[in-house]
């Protein structure tokens, strides 16, 4: 594997009296290169020859590269004026290797401005008030990576659709007897272009009472030319193939607050940071507006990658049995009935919408404190709603191979008539259907990083001819506090848990020396 980015930036700044001019034009250039190679041979010739000519017998050999650049003009303007009305604009055009050569350049901008309220005379009587300044900024931006919509089912380096998703690909693993043969595996698409952002941000910043700092900002961010897998039905001999079919939109808010507590000797300092979210699909160019994809479902009015499943409606104490809840609906999507039925056929097709890993409100919490030649801060972060399906803790319940650990909540399973549980009956060789009762609460609070450490006197450092010296002691990922141990909802935002290592804890100690 080989990545680099080369960048050439030019910067000019020139001030005229109260006018403030600075210009940057800039070029980069980023390229990644991934080779493989596997080759298997046996019958070495000569003990101890690693070399694949050593060996008498070919068994496999194959190899692939996957190319990736892309390549950017940049330029930007600031304007300052009194040091009080700022303006921006900025302007790129961005080419990617992802999108065939007509379609291979965007072309984005941004404009913004910001106004230091607090610099002007009407606003000198408030002491209070060291700064405030509002700002808004409009621009768009380009984006031509797939994974983020992806649920993680696909191999990043080995899906050659990641890097040419226009392309046609074929395969020639279907030989004929002793002729070589060639099966065409994805269809091309050479429109597929570059999905856009259109950002709109406002908001205020302020410092009050020489202690307090604050800000509030509303973010909307609309998304279009979605770039997503188009469905096919099966029947035309593919599953799909990659266009830019939709629109989505992100809006909320965002909230900064530090605050200096105490600034003496002792000395304290609060911060918080807090975000909402709401995210929904706003326009689906395909039949039936919806995409569906495993437990996955991409619906105008729902928010992205939403979990699609069956309703669980219990175990049945009478036999064990997992039983569904169907509601029946009109034409027109209304329900106009209920029932229970154990036939996972019934349920399967009769699935429902039941949440998305997108959290109410996140955020994190921080505390520093100073006391002489002592420091301590703590960092946590946190987030409140959505939900996970944990892949994991699902398949420990399954019985399809023999030999497979369960997860010790299978103690609780439905044994024998009059068994109140919510674990069904096991049943040798029965896969292990998945409904919203799997889906686990993604509410979180994490204890990111505590750090102690201690400053040298003056007085000691410069006797042995040192500016700083500082012994410190730091732990990461201390804790994490979440609906079910060994998960980890910090894990991905696409929904789904599977095996994966958790946050390493560590503890550290360290000097830092300056000279």
């Amino acid at each position: 594997t080989l990545s680099y980015t080369f960048n050439q930036l030019l910067n000019y700044n020139k001030s005229f009296g109260e006018h403030t001019f600075d210009l940057l034009a800039g070029h980069e250039y980023y390229d990644y290169s991934y080779a493989r190679f596997n080759a298997l041979k046996q019958n070495y010739l000569f003990e101890g020859l690693t070399e694949l000519d050593g060996a008498a017998t070919t068994i496999s050999a194959s190899s692939y590269t996957h190319n990736y650049r892309v390549e950017s003009y940049l330029s930007r303007l600031n304007y300052d004026y009194y040091d009080k009305y700022y303006l921006s604009f900025s302007w790129r055009t961005d080419g990617s290797s992802r999108f065939q050569t007509d379609y291979r350049w965007g072309q984005f901008w941004s404009a913004g401005a910001s106004w230091r309220v607090s610099e002007e005379g009407f606003m000198q009587s408030f002491d209070w008030l060291t700064n405030m300044t509002l700002k808004a900024s409009y621009g768009s931006q380009g984006n031509d990576n797939i994974l983020h919509l992806d649920d993680g089912s696909q191999d990043y380096y080995d899906n050659p659709s990641n890097y040419f998703i226009w392309q046609s690909f074929y395969s020639s693993e279907y030989p004929n007897a002793s002729y070589g043969g060639v099966w065409l595996e994805s269809l091309e698409n050479k429109a597929v272009e570059w999905e856009k952002n259109k950002n709109f941000n406002i908001g205020l910043e302020s410092y009050l009472f020489d202690r307090i700092s604050f800000s509030a900002e509303y973010f909307q961010k609309t998304t279009s030319d979605l770039l997503l897998f188009r469905p096919l039905a099966t029947s035309t001999g593919f599953n799909g193939y990659w266009d830019n079919i939709g629109e989505m939109v992100n809006k909320g808010m965002d909230f900064d607050l530090t605050a200096h507590i105490f600034k003496g000797d002792f000395k304290w300092t609060f911060g918080t940071q807090l975000s909402f979210v709401r995210n929904e699909v706003t326009e689906l160019v395909t039949e039936g507006q919806e995409i569906v994809s495993g437990s996955f479902i991409i619906k105008v009015g729902e928010p992205i990658n939403s979990f699609y499943l069956p309703t669980s409606a219990g175990v049945d104490p009478a036999t064990g049995d997992q039983l569904y809840l169907i509601k029946e609906r009109d034409d027109d999507g209304n329900i106009t009935g209920e029932y229970i039925t154990n036939s996972y056929n019934e349920a399967g097709a009769n699935k429902e919408i039941q949440g998305s890993r997108i959290p109410d409100f996140y955020g994190s919490i921080s505390n520093s404190f100073k006391y002489k030649g002592f420091d301590l801060s703590i960092l946590l972060t946190y987030s409140v709603g959505g939900y996970v399906y944990d892949n994991v803790y699902s398949s420990l319940f399954s019985t399809r191979d023999a030999g497979d650990n369960f997860h010790v909540d299978v103690k609780r399973r439905w044994q024998e008539p009059g068994d109140v549980t919510d674990v069904p009956r096991l049943v040798h060789g029965q896969v292990n259907y998945a409904t919203n009762d799997r889906l686990i609460d993604a509410s979180y609070l994490s204890i990111k990083n505590i750090t102690l450490g201690y400053n040298l006197p003056e007085s000691v450092v410069e006797r042995i001819k040192l500016k700083n010296c500082r012994i410190f002691v730091t732990a990461d990922n201390l804790a994490l506090f979440s609906k079910r141990k060994g998960m980890d909802p910090q894990y991905n935002f696409a929904g789904n848990q599977d095996y994966e290592y958790v946050p390493l804890k560590t503890l550290s100690a360290g000097i830092d020396i300056k000279f």
